[in-house]
């Protein structure tokens, strides 16, 4: 026993500061933290700074760029401090929204259409032209495990999966009041609500094709081509289809929509009738009445009460876009009092619904509507700014007052950017692309929770029952040809021994468990 005064010394090797044995030296004691890791795996995620794709010529006639004269009249030291100049200017301009780093999800096999996130931001929903639906839990993924816990196809059914139809997705879309379910909307006549999990919920009725009345039918007898929800009321929704119309349904009630609107076309030989390509639903954040906007492949764009009765429409523009154009993308502002929309003829216009006659602004944006019709065009949550795709994979984040790019990054060079949406929660883009790619764009100083925290996450150690290859989805069941018979061991064991040669006759690649049980 030591004197309660002794003070203990712990001498350590007298090495020089250059000395390499230094690095064999224990530093610390303890768990050691894993700050540096984490900030390593978050930066590893940087995007990286690329040139987006040249821009439409009005946008390069606006800025205004001095001529190839001037240029070379300017000395070389000139040239490169406005190079840094305008690289600082990008780069202060992506600081304003969260798109300095990205988490990139591989799920699909085809084009990405849609994506939707829970209320929390918690739950992440894609969905492809492969005809799945791939659900995404952030809170279950880590950095070495991005990939979907779920993969549903809507139209599978379990007692005949061989012989079941498959559609390709258009829509989905949570519901903004209440994240349990999720509206699903594919190339059929039927939409349906699904919960969080895959499982469906309700599946809306199909009317009768013989009806020439639409008012007289009970649900869409042709395709539908979009949906969206009720701003203030969690169990209504509206559904727009290729049979003129829009149908409004109470999700507690499958059998025949609340409210059908039908839209008369005016434009010659269409016989009253046309495809409603888009749809959107808006309530004033300061409160009033609701707006539901619509637009149509003859070129109309109309506007009803968002309340009911819904017997005639408050504002109609015809040929607001190209007629035969498809307008995949309509959005209302979050006072409700501006609609954006972006047409097939290659524009995106800018309307105001109290005046709702001519655009205040129209600006060519090229379209990619013909190969993918569900191209979006949506606002920000605080409506300062308009998201949109390009068919060259770059995002554009435009001004909601006079339509030019703000900020323009690429995310798929070469494939086409279809889908966007930016959740207000969690302050986090995510885009939908036609490589099958879904990228989940956020700054970890802007963003909270989310990919922040998949890649403020440790790696998962890969395990065995990790390898999806190596799992059976017992929902789907044994096919016939895994199931081994008595007949079948019997008849592989009158082969079995050497042959003359003294060879061994089992197969190389038979497993190590059959030949120790048999």
């Amino acid at each position: 026993m030591s004197s309660e005064g002794e003070d203990f010394v712990v001498e350590g090797p007298e090495l020089a500061e250059d000395d390499p044995m230094r690095a064999f030296l224990p530093a610390s004691f303890g768990k050691k933290s894993k700050e540096a890791n984490i900030a390593a795996q978050i930066d590893r995620s940087r995007r990286v700074a690329e040139k987006p794709s040249a821009g439409p010529p009005h946008e390069a006639s606006a800025a205004g760029p001095p001529s190839a004269a001037q240029e070379e009249k300017k000395p070389d030291s000139d040239n490169d401090s406005d190079s840094d100049d305008s690289d600082s200017d990008d780069s202060e301009d992506g600081d304003d929204y969260p798109v300095s780093h990205e988490l990139v999800l591989k799920t699909h096999e085809r084009a990405v259409t849609t994506v939707t996130l829970d209320p929390a931001g918690g739950r992440l929903v894609s969905a492809s032209l492969d005809c799945k639906i791939n659900l995404h839990d952030f809170a279950s993924m880590t950095p070495s495990t991005l990939r979907a816990f779920r993969s549903v196809d809507p139209w599978e059914a379990k007692s005949s999966a061989t012989n079941a139809e498959s559609h390709p997705i258009h829509h989905v879309e949570f519901n903004p009041l209440s994240g349990s379910v999720f509206l699903c909307v594919s190339a059929h006549p039927q939409a349906k609500i699904m919960s969080r999990d895959g499982d469906i919920v309700t599946e809306f009725v199909k009317g009768d094709m013989y009806l020439r009345d639409m008012n007289n039918t009970k649900g869409h007898i042709s395709e539908v081509t979009t949906g969206t929800w009720h701003p203030n009321d969690r169990n209504l929704c509206v559904t727009a289809g290729t049979d003129s119309t829009l149908r409004i349904w109470d999700i507690n009630n499958k059998r025949s929509q609340r409210d059908v609107i039908v839209f008369k076309s005016k434009a010659a030989g269409s016989a009253g009738r046309t495809r409603m390509t888009a749809v959107a639903w808006g309530a004033p954040a300061q409160g009033g009445n609701n707006v539901l906007v619509a637009a149509a492949l003859d070129g109309s764009l109309v506007m009803y009460s968002g309340n009911s009765p819904f017997s005639r429409p408050t504002a109609e523009i015809r040929d607001a876009h190209k007629p035969d154009t498809w307008t995949g993308g309509v959005d209302i502002s979050s006072d409700g009092r501006m609609v954006v929309t972006r047409g097939g003829d290659n524009t995106i216009k800018l309307w105001d619904t109290r005046k709702f006659k001519t655009p205040l602004v129209t600006v060519d944006h090229a379209s990619t509507s013909d190969h993918f019709p569900m191209s979006n065009i949506r606002y920000s949550p605080n409506s300062t700014s308009i998201l949109t795709g390009s068919a060259t994979g770059d995002l554009h984040i435009l001004n909601p007052g006079n339509l030019r790019p703000e900020h323009v990054t690429p995310i798929t060079p070469g494939a086409p950017l279809i889908t966007v949406n930016w959740h207000p929660k969690i302050n986090q883009i995510v885009t939908g692309s036609a490589n099958g790619e879904t990228h989940v764009l956020y700054s970890p100083t802007m963003s909270t929770r989310g990919a922040v925290e998949v890649m403020s996450r440790a790696p998962k150690k890969r395990h065995i029952d990790d390898d999806p290859s190596r799992t059976t989805d017992m929902s789907v069941g044994i096919s016939g040809d895994s199931i081994v018979t008595p007949g079948s061991v019997m008849a592989g064991r009158r082969n079995a021994g050497v042959t003359a040669s003294g060879k061994s006759r089992d197969p190389e690649d038979r497993p190590s468990w059959s030949k120790h049980h048999l």
